[in-house]
C-alpha cells in the first residue's frame, strides 16, 4: 500500500456523496465552484462527490487543438483544470474532491500524489496492480498481452486549486465504452493506450468500486461522513 497521506489535524470528516443519476458537466462544474466558494468564505464541510457524466470530452488548461482529433464526435467542455483532453461517460467513476488544502499541507504535488495513491490502493483491492509513471499524471497498468513495454492508463487525474481549495479530481474506468476515446488523444499521450476493469477481465459493480474507493480515501485523507 502506498503511504502518501494528507490528513486534517482536526480529523473532521469529509462528506461522501454519491449521485444517483448522470450529472451534466456544466451542472457539476457550477456546483463545484459554489462549493469551493462556500468552503473558502464560510468554512463549509469538505466534500467527495462520486458521479458519472453523459458521454463527453473535457479540455484542461494544457489541451492542444491537434489532440481533439474529431471535434464533432462528442460534446467538448472547457474544464479549467490542469491537464489535457480526457473522456467522461457512463461506466466511468468520477470523483470530485473539494478539499481544504489549508488544512492538508498546502502542497499541490503532495495532493496529486495522494490521489494517485488512493487510486492504486483502490485497484489493489481487486488484484489490479496500478502504478505511477514519472512525468505523467494518472495511474497505469502493464499490458504484457499487448507487447513488451506496453502500458494502459486506467485512471486520469486533473485538479484545480482556488484559494487553497481543491476541485475536480479523478476518473477511473470501470466499464465505459473505450471506443469513445477515439475522438481525442487522451492526455496528449500517443504511444500508450487506455483500459478499464472490464478490459482487464475484472467484472466489478459500481457499488463495489465505490466501497473500495471509500476505504482507500479514509486511508489517505481521513474519515468520511456519508451523505443522507
Amino acid at each position: 500500500m502506498s503511504l502518501a497521506t494528507l490528513f486534517r489535524p482536526d480529523n473532521k470528516p469529509t462528506l461522501w456523496q454519491i449521485a444517483d443519476a448522470p450529472v451534466p458537466y456544466p451542472v457539476a462544474l457550477e456546483q463545484m465552484k459554489a462549493q469551493v466558494a462556500e468552503m473558502a468564505t464560510n468554512g463549509a464541510q469538505e466534500r467527495a462527490w462520486l458521479l458519472e457524466h453523459p458521454p463527453l470530452y473535457t479540455a484542461g488548461t494544457s489541451a492542444k487543438t491537434d489532440d481533439l482529433t474529431d471535434p464533432d464526435f462528442l460534446p467538448v467542455f472547457d474544464a479549467g483544470r490542469g491537464g489535457q483532453y480526457t473522456y467522461h461517460g457512463p461506466g466511468q467513476r468520477v470523483v470530485y474532491f473539494m478539499l481544504d488544502l489549508r488544512e492538508r499541507g498546502r502542497d499541490v504535488r503532495a495532493f496529486v500524489r495522494a490521489m494517485e495513491s488512493l487510486v492504486i490502493d483502490t485497484l489493489a483491492q481487486f488484484n489490479i496492480e496500478g502504478y505511477q509513471v514519472d512525468g505523467r499524471v494518472g495511474v497505469w497498468v502493464k499490458r504484457k498481452d499487448k507487447g513488451l513495454g506496453r502500458e494502459d492508463k486506467i485512471a486520469a487525474i486533473g485538479v484545480r486549486v482556488s484559494r487553497w481549495i481543491s476541485f475536480h479530481g479523478i476518473s477511473i474506468n470501470l466499464n465505459p465504452d473505450l471506443d469513445n476515446y477515439k475522438g481525442i488523444v487522451p492526455c496528449g499521450i500517443t504511444d500508450q493506450g487506455v483500459t478499464s476493469f472490464e478490459d482487464l477481465g475484472q467484472l466489478v459493480s459500481m457499488p463495489e468500486l465505490d466501497s473500495a474507493l471509500k476505504i482507500a480515501f479514509e486511508r489517505h485523507f481521513g474519515p468520511v461522513e456519508t451523505a443522507r
